[in-house]
């Protein structure tokens, strides 16, 4: 959904710059709940204050909520069917590429440099190879990129 958010946000309407809609993620990322939700109730909040994020948030959940309700009513009366489960399995790989077209996009935004792109890779690989939880991996990226600013701070002084 971030693509077709992203896009809605900052191309068609105009609500929030790419330098926000950046931030947008980044802050929609680390709270708890769905993606869609939060982003609905962060862009309600900058365009029309507290009322402008109920109504946003509630945009977003009802129309959800009533198609999950009918699609479990539905998908109770077919039962286990070799067609439903072959589609659910393509839904899964386009919703894997949505995902990486997404990381892709917002990567191209928020990764500016050497330093960055190099953080960027070892947090995938801490991630992915060394099962370490997401958690861990920005907290090393926080600390490394403290220690990159002193440095890079120390050596303009001297």
């Amino acid at each position: 959904m971030l693509p077709l958010l992203q896009r809605i946000v900052t191309e068609k309407k105009k609500w929030l710059t790419e330098e926000e809609m950046a931030d947008c993620i980044v802050v929609c990322q680390s709270l708890p709940g769905v993606v869609a939700i939060n982003m609905a109730t962060y862009v309600g909040k900058a365009k029309k204050g507290f009322g402008g994020a109920v109504a946003a948030s509630l945009g977003v959940m009802l129309p959800s909520f009533v198609i999950i309700i009918l699609a479990v009513t539905f998908l109770r009366s077919i039962g286990d069917n070799s067609y439903v489960n072959g589609a659910f399995t393509g839904i899964k790989a386009a919703a894997c590429g949505l995902i990486l077209y997404s990381a892709f996009k917002v990567g191209k935004q928020v990764i500016k440099g050497k330093f960055a792109f190099i953080i960027a890779i070892l947090s995938f690989v801490m991630i992915i190879f060394l099962n370490i939880t997401a958690i861990w991996a920005i907290c090393a990226g926080a600390t490394a990129g403290l220690l990159y600013m002193k440095l890079k701070k120390s050596k303009e002084v001297a």
